[in-house]
């Protein structure tokens, strides 16, 4: 389906929300870091700023540094978490968010993120949004999007087949993952239109959520 030929109503029974991009703005760190780490590297800032996003940083440096040793990919990535996680500069919430997460309580969703637990939980608070109960995080996955584990495990978390899940999304890496996963996609905001989502929105002022008698969830796409 094409973001052109998209219903404006779709029903799901869970929703699982992507971090950086889709809840959270946090580019402006993002850019600092990575454009820091191309730098010492020799790497053009703006081939590497096509690659980073929704990725966990060690996958990454594996697609810009392929001959690299794995352990070295790790400990450069351990290193620039903690960065970010120190860095909160400019991270600030998606329009719409904060209002989007309260219109979720009560009903199934989780976050999945590329984002380990310390940093998640930082951007999080930063930018002033709650913490969905459930969480998957680069610590309880093995492979990082465009991989569909996370949002595999997401989906059993909630007891959700994942034919019943809608995923929010911003990175080609994440709606790549997404639609791995036998699930509809919404893309968020500009960087989503060019990855085939099923619905592309400016941010989350555009979607709507209601409750259905069946359970289920209607999301209204303006």
């Amino acid at each position: 389906m094409t973001a052109t030929a998209t219903p404006t109503v779709l029903t799901a029974r869970a929703l699982l929300l992507d971090m950086d991009g889709t809840l959270v703005n946090s580019d402006a760190v993002v850019e600092r870091i990575w454009r820091r780490w191309s730098a010492q590297h020799g790497l053009d800032g703006d081939e590497t700023m096509k690659v980073v996003h929704g990725r966990q940083g060690h996958a990454s440096m594996a697609l810009l540094l392929p001959d690299r040793p794995v352990e070295q990919n790790l400990a450069d990535n351990a290193r620039m978490l903690a960065q970010e996680t120190a860095d909160m500069d400019g991270v600030v919430e998606i329009p719409g968010a904060a209002a989007f997460l309260r219109s979720l309580r009560g009903l199934p969703h989780a976050l999945v993120t590329s984002a380990d637990v310390a940093l998640s939980t930082a951007r999080m608070t930063a930018a002033g949004l709650d913490l969905p109960d459930i969480r998957i995080t680069a610590e309880s996955v093995g492979a990082s999007k465009p991989d569909p584990e996370g949002f595999l495990k997401g989906a059993a978390e909630l007891g959700v087949d994942p034919e019943d899940c809608v995923v929010f999304e911003d990175s080609g890496a994440g709606i790549t993952a997404g639609r791995a996963a036998g699930m509809r996609v919404i893309g968020v905001g500009p960087r989503a239109a060019a990855h085939g989502p099923d619905v592309v929105v400016r941010d989350l002022t555009q979607v709507t959520v209601e409750p259905a008698p069946d359970g289920t969830i209607r999301l209204h796409i303006a």
